[in-house]
């Protein structure tokens, strides 16, 4: 097929679905002679090829996103080389899309579907960047509550059960990406086994070294580890918002944090 029966709608037609320059979707027609479905697919897959050799540059920007779809809820991040892209609103938009997507999947790790790389692929042709799905988490339970900061650059994300405002849940969120030194877990019980036991071990062997009596020197290794209960869990920490009071305390009657996810970009996996 030659120039001059490519119809000049069809090339604009294939631009707007590729993202594509009008020379490039004009010469993609005239190769498959005028059928604008194989002109796309052989657009899309040579392209493809040509970002798949561009994987080794760094993608250093990108955006955290949570998706909530009934009981299950993820919270990950996707990839790109410039904050220009990162702030774009098409890749904030498949970021959603992907992260809705990852929440169809099984609770855990989010799995990268071949959908997902599908979809991502897509605005990779468009950008001509090196964009990545960074990885999540999929959770599941009774409510949810998240917060992404306006840079999209952190988030954090709350499993809860009970009535929780949604206030007071974005708040939560909030002082989980801010706060200083950053949570370990929910509550004492989630502190790691070992962790537990050298800051026991830490605690009384200070005590003991100030001279004080077995029986008082136990005692003020309790207190230290209380006071590090209080630094370093969630319900513990003094909230960011108010530091008079704990964020067990400004917790509603009957509600129970389960689990907390921090993410920022390029600090997952």
């Amino acid at each position: 097929m030659t120039t001059a029966n490519i119809n000049s709608k069809d090339v604009m037609a294939l631009r707007e679905r590729t993202g594509l320059g009008m020379m490039d979707c004009k010469a993609a027609l005239i190769e498959a002679n005028g059928d604008a479905k194989l002109a796309e697919e052989r657009l899309r897959e040579k392209l493809k090829g040509k970002m798949d050799t561009r994987t080794d540059r760094a993608a250093g920007e990108g955006c955290v996103v949570v998706a909530i779809v009934g009981r299950k809820a993820v919270i990950c991040e996707v990839r790109a080389e410039t904050d220009f892209t990162a702030r774009n609103p098409e890749f904030r938009e498949m970021a959603t899309e992907l992260a809705t997507m990852a929440a169809a999947g099984p609770v855990g790790p989010a799995v990268n579907t071949d959908a997902m790389k599908k979809r991502l692929d897509e605005v990779r042709i468009k950008t001509g960047e090196n964009l990545s799905f960074g990885g999540g988490e999929v959770v599941e339970g009774e409510g949810f509550a998240s917060y992404v900061h306006h840079d999209g650059k952190k988030g954090a994300m709350i499993v809860y059960s009970g009535e929780l405002d949604a206030e007071t849940g974005v708040g939560i969120c909030q002082h989980i990406v801010a706060a200083s030194p950053a949570p370990i877990a929910v509550d004492e019980h989630g502190v790691p086994a070992d962790v537990v036991a050298t800051k026991t071990a830490e605690a009384v062997a200070e005590a003991k070294a100030s001279g004080k009596p077995e029986q008082i020197a136990q005692k003020m290794a309790e207190g230290k580890l209380r006071k590090f209960f209080e630094e370093v869990t969630l319900l513990g920490q003094k909230y960011v918002r108010d530091d008079k009071k704990a964020i067990k305390e400004i917790l509603p009657a009957g509600v129970k944090i389960s689990k907390f996810i921090k993410m920022g970009v390029g600090q997952h996996g």
